[in-house]
C-alpha cells in the first residue's frame, strides 16, 4: 500500500495548481498547431518628417495675399488723392469764376475768367483782343465794367475790375500738382452756364477738344485742393492748351513785371460773342409771349452778329421805311446785347407791348454814350401781328439808362 503522505504527493501539483489540466480540445478541421500562424506584433511607424515645400507653400499664399492685400489698399489710398470730384470743386469755388464779355476789335468777345485778388481777373486774351468795352459777370448775375491791364505770356490777359468784386478770391498753387493727380476745367456755356468737367492728369491728359468750346478759353483748372493749377488759353479750340500755375502767379499781382501794357481797340466796328440771344420771360409763358420772346431774340442775336440787312425782316414797313439800313448799322457799330430780360407783355390797339431789359456793351464814343460804355437799358417795343409772326414797329424807352455796374 502506498502510504497517506505519497498519495497526496502524487495529487498534487507542487506550482499551486490542483490536479492535472485536461488536454487542449482541437476544433474539428483546425489545422496542425504547427500550422497556426503566431501573433503578428504591430510596431508603431516612425513619425513623418515634416513636409518643407508644403511649409514653404503655406508661406507663400500668405506672403502672396499680404502683398495683394497692401498693393490694393496702397491704390485704394492713390485712387482718393489722385481722383477728383468735378462737381464738389464747381459747389467750391464756382462763385469765383467770371463770364467775360467784351465788345472788341479781334477775338472772340466771350471767355471764362478766374477772380484771383486785388480786383484782378484772368482770362484768355482771345476774349478781350483790342477791346473797345468789356465786363465780367459772376454767376449770380452781378455785373462789373473791366479793364484790359495787358497781357502776358502764353495768351493769358490780366483784367482791372473797375467796382468792388465780392467774391473770395482763388488762390494759385505754389508748385506743380502730382502728375497723376486728375483735374477739373471750369468754364461757361455760350448761353452763360457755368460747367465742370475732368481734363484728366498731366501724365493721363484729357483732349480738351472733348470739353471746349469758344466760351471755356479761359477757363481755370483745379486740383482736388480747390487750387489753380492752369488755365486753358489758345487762339482757337483746336489750338487750345493748360497754362501752368507758374505763369498764372507771376501775373496774379500788381505791375507784373511779365505783363505787356494794353490800351484797348481803336476800331470803328467791333463785336461780341455771336451765339443767340434769348431773352428771359419773367412772364408766364403764354403763346403770345413765346412769340415775342422769338422775335426779340431773332432781332438781339442778328444786331450783335452785325447783320442789319437780315434783321430787317423782323420790321414792320412803317419802320423799315422811317429807319434806313445806313442809319440802322451806324448806330449799332459798336453794340454788344446780353442778359436780355422780358418783363412786361400787354395788348393794345391790336398790338403788343414788350418790355424788356438788358445790359450793352459799346464804345465810350457810340451815338448817346456819353463816355459810358457799358449801361442797362429799359425799353418798351411795339409789335404787330403779320403772316410771319410779330414785327417790330418801333421802341421807346421806359427808364434812363444805368450803368452797369447799378442794379
Amino acid at each position: 500500500m502506498v502510504a497517506a503522505g505519497d498519495e497526496e504527493d502524487d495529487s498534487v501539483v507542487h506550482d499551486g495548481r490542483s490536479g492535472p489540466r485536461p488536454p487542449r480540445r482541437v476544433p474539428a478541421g483546425a489545422p496542425p498547431l504547427t500550422q497556426l500562424q503566431p501573433t503578428i506584433r504591430r510596431t508603431t511607424p516612425p513619425p513623418r518628417r515634416p513636409w518643407l515645400f508644403g511649409r514653404f507653400l503655406a508661406g507663400l499664399v500668405v506672403l502672396l495675399l499680404v502683398v495683394t492685400g497692401g498693393a490694393a489698399a496702397g491704390w485704394f489710398v492713390r485712387q482718393d488723392r489722385t481722383s477728383i470730384n468735378e462737381v464738389k470743386v464747381l459747389a467750391d469755388v464756382g462763385s469765383s469764376v467770371v463770364r467775360v464779355l467784351s465788345t472788341a476789335c479781334s477775338g472772340t468777345g466771350e471767355g471764362t475768367g478766374v477772380y484771383v485778388g486785388d480786383n484782378l481777373v484772368l482770362t484768355a486774351d482771345i476774349a478781350v483782343r483790342e477791346p473797345l468795352a468789356a465786363a465780367i459777370v459772376t454767376r449770380d448775375g452781378v455785373i462789373r465794367r473791366a479793364n484790359l491791364l495787358g497781357t502776358g505770356p502764353d495768351g493769358v490777359a490780366v483784367l482791372q475790375v473797375v467796382d468792388r468784386l465780392s467774391v473770395p478770391p482763388l488762390q494759385i498753387a505754389a508748385s506743380a500738382p502730382d502728375p497723376e493727380a486728375g483735374r477739373a476745367l471750369l468754364g461757361y456755356t455760350a448761353s452763360g452756364n457755368l460747367a465742370a468737367q475732368t481734363v484728366g492728369s498731366e501724365h493721363r491728359p484729357r483732349p480738351l477738344g472733348e470739353v471746349m468750346n469758344a466760351a471755356k478759353l479761359g477757363g481755370p483748372v483745379f486740383d482736388k485742393s480747390n487750387q489753380v493749377v492752369g488755365m486753358v488759353t489758345g487762339d482757337n479750340l483746336a489750338g487750345s492748351r493748360i497754362v501752368p500755375a507758374a505763369t498764372l502767379r507771376a501775373l496774379a499781382v500788381r505791375n507784373a513785371s511779365g505783363l505787356t501794357p494794353n490800351s484797348g481797340g481803336s476800331c470803328t466796328e467791333s463785336r461780341g460773342p455771336q451765339s443767340a440771344v434769348t431773352p428771359v420771360l419773367q412772364v408766364s409763358a403764354t403763346e403770345l409771349a413765346v412769340q415775342a420772346q422769338r422775335t426779340m431774340t431773332n432781332y438781339l442775336t442778328l444786331q450783335n452778329r452785325h447783320d442789319f440787312a437780315g434783321v430787317r425782316k423782323y420790321y414792320t414797313s412803317r419802320l423799315a421805311g422811317a429807319l434806313p439800313l445806313t442809319k440802322d448799322r451806324q448806330g449799332h457799330l459798336t453794340t454788344y446785347f446780353f442778359g436780355a430780360t422780358i418783363t412786361e407783355i400787354t395788348q393794345s390797339d391790336g398790338g403788343v407791348n414788350v418790355r424788356i431789359n438788358y445790359v450793352t456793351l459799346f464804345s465810350s464814343d457810340a451815338h448817346g454814350a456819353e463816355g459810358k460804355n457799358c449801361n442797362r437799358l429799359d425799353q418798351r417795343y411795339r409789335l404787330l401781328p403779320s403772316a410771319n409772326g410779330l414785327l417790330i414797329d418801333g421802341s421807346s424807352q421806359v427808364t434812363s439808362p444805368r450803368p452797369c455796374d447799378q442794379t
